[in-house]
């Protein structure tokens, strides 16, 4: 009996041992799950502090709120110690491509693969305009209008040897100098050395035909290697303004400093600029930017022997000097009359008597009246450069009512506004953001990106916006120019689904000097720039201005194409909007 009792009494006990020890386990557990959970939520937390503390554009590795100038900029900032700025369309390992830099990098391999690497030994091998061959395609003795002439060009180089690649850098162009008659060639390139040029014959009278060699194939491989090599052509210089306190700032798109630095932000980094923070001054104070050009080539000395004045712009048509072209008796077939979301063809038209014709549409030529009448109760807003800012100048001249209205800004780059306020009729100019190449200050207080600039705006029927982009951004990497263009069109697109009824119209950048620093400005950059600019915004329903192909068909080889040119391309605007 007592060792039956004995066994019950050591079973109990083991029972007690080891549910006190379950217990104690549990204890444990529960202690090690709340310790885990604490520490959890003080990191969830802080996260949430971080990412609610700041405007959405923006974050911030500091901790305290910002100190407010007196005068602050509409910029977000981010201070920053930063070793290095990583490329815009660089993102950190354990971050994914965004959209926009997948479409980016699609675009540049594009790019890479039309414009391939060219040996380049010497001069000698490169295409010379004198050994090349033009050969009219069935020569006649008289063309008649709306007929196509072909021209087969043959490159050779200085030693008269067949060129064995393609890809140089041609501009053809056909003129009736007493008609003021001008138009483009197009060129089609067979990669062989061999190119087709085929010019439209758009009006009757004896017709010049003009082929210039710009670039070698060698010297095309050559800027674009040296165009996406480097940032550093040229620099921006930022001053901060904090009462009477003034003080300048090396900035730009891109630096490689171990300083702190401001960041200045659009839609979370879509958009960067950056400037070194100044000492005892906050980021909010950068007020005036202005930039200077460097010294810095990324050519070698062999490479800029072919950008020498002699070897650009040279002439490869050599006969005949001009065809002669009759009417033949031929109709011109009924055409549409030009409207948003046409498709412009190649060439997209031509001048006579000094005024430009569409290729593809009628034109109405609008009276004074007519154009009154169109511009009552509309809101037109111009964002770009200095070549839309030449509206701005020259509408007062065809809508006679509109009155300039002083906003107060300060040097030749702030936003311009003409009024009639009896029509209820607004026009404005506002320059683009960085990058924009000029020496004299301008205020970044009321800066905005173009993106930005079509994001605040709610569009109606009655809203017009014209967009350009294009010069100031040849000095810079190819990338630059091709991310900033895409934001564009998503900015846009973002607008047509709120407003689909808002008129939206892109001027194409127009061609330049030949002569000035190529490496910088050269046209090759825009042609590049003007054909990625079609490529990107063709599914959209806008309008065109086709400023590339107006201005070589008016043969106007500056920056600022003189008021016949601006005529012109407000007269397109015009027949858009009417």
């Amino acid at each position: 009996m007592e060792s039956v009792v004995l066994r019950m009494w050591i079973m109990f006990s083991t029972i007690m041992r080891q549910k006190r020890l379950l217990i104690f386990t549990s204890f444990l557990v529960v202690i090690w799950v709340i310790f885990v959970i604490s520490q959890n939520s003080a990191k969830l937390w802080t996260t949430l502090n971080t990412s609610t503390s700041f405007n959405p554009w923006t974050t911030s590795t500091k901790s305290s709120p910002p100190e407010i100038p007196m005068n602050q900029s509409t910029l977000p900032t981010e201070t920053k110690l930063r070793e290095e700025i990583p490329k815009m369309t660089g993102h950190q390992e354990d971050k994914s491509p965004t959209e926009t830099e997948l479409k980016v990098r699609e675009i540049l391999e594009k790019l890479d693969g039309q414009i391939p690497p060219r040996p380049f030994a010497h001069l000698n091998n490169t295409t010379s305009a004198t050994h090349s061959t033009a050969t009219i395609l069935n020569p006649q003795d008289t063309y008649c209008v709306g007929d196509q002439l072909d021209v087969l060009l043959a490159a050779k180089d200085y030693f008269g040897h067949r060129k064995e690649y393609g890809g140089d850098f041609l501009r053809a162009r056909m003129s009736s100098p007493a008609l003021k008659a001008g138009a483009s060639g197009k060129v089609t390139d067979f990669n062989n050395g061999t190119y087709l040029i085929s010019f439209t014959l758009f009006w009757e009278g004896q017709v010049s035909l003009s082929i210039l060699l710009m670039h070698p194939s060698e010297g095309v491989s050559a800027l674009w290697r040296a165009r996406n090599q480097g940032y550093g052509r040229i620099a921006f210089k930022g001053t901060f303004v904090n009462g009477t306190s003034k003080v300048t700032a090396e900035c730009g798109l891109i630096l490689n400093s171990s300083s702190e630095l401001c960041k200045y932000l659009y839609r979370g980094g879509e958009e960067v600029f950056y400037c070194v923070k100044p000492q005892h001054m906050p980021c909010e104070a950068l007020t005036y930017v202005c930039t200077s050009h460097q010294d810095v080539s990324y050519l070698t000395a062999k490479e800029k022997n072919l950008f020498q004045k002699s070897n650009i712009g040279v002439e490869m048509m050599k006969h005949p000097k001009y065809i002669v072209v009759s009417q033949c008796n031929k109709s011109e077939n009924g055409r549409k009359r030009c409207e948003i979301g046409m498709e412009i063809p190649t060439p997209s038209g031509y001048t006579l008597q000094g005024r430009w014709v569409s290729a593809q549409c009628t034109q109405r030529l609008l009276t004074s009246s007519q154009i009154n009448d169109c511009l009552k109760g509309k809101l037109i807003y111009l964002l770009g450069d200095s070549t839309l800012r030449q509206w701005i100048e020259y509408l007062p001249k065809v809508a006679k009512t509109l009155r300039p209205f002083d906003l107060h800004g300060t040097g030749l780059y702030k936003k311009h506004l003409i009024l009639d306020a009896e029509r209820h009729t607004l026009v404005e100019w506002k320059k683009h953001s960085h990058p924009f190449i000029t020496v004299q200050l301008y205020s970044v207080i009321d800066d905005g990106y173009i993106p930005q600039e079509i994001d605040r705006l709610p569009g109606d029927k009655d809203t017009v916006i014209v967009i350009t982009v294009g010069q100031h951004f040849r000095p810079f990497p190819m990338e630059l120019f091709v991310h900033r263009v895409i934001n564009i069109q998503k900015a846009i697109g973002r607008l047509f689904l709120r407003s689909p009824d808002t008129k939206v119209i892109i001027k194409m950048e127009n061609i330049r000097e030949r002569n000035l620093d190529t490496e910088k400005f050269g046209d090759f950059h825009g042609y590049v720039q003007y054909l990625t600019t079609k490529e990107i915004f063709k599914d959209l329903h806008v309008g065109t201005i086709d400023a590339w192909d107006m201005t070589i068909a008016h043969g106007t080889n500056v920056l600022h194409p003189p008021a016949a040119v601006i005529g012109n391309q407000i007269d397109v605007f015009l027949n858009y909007i009417c």
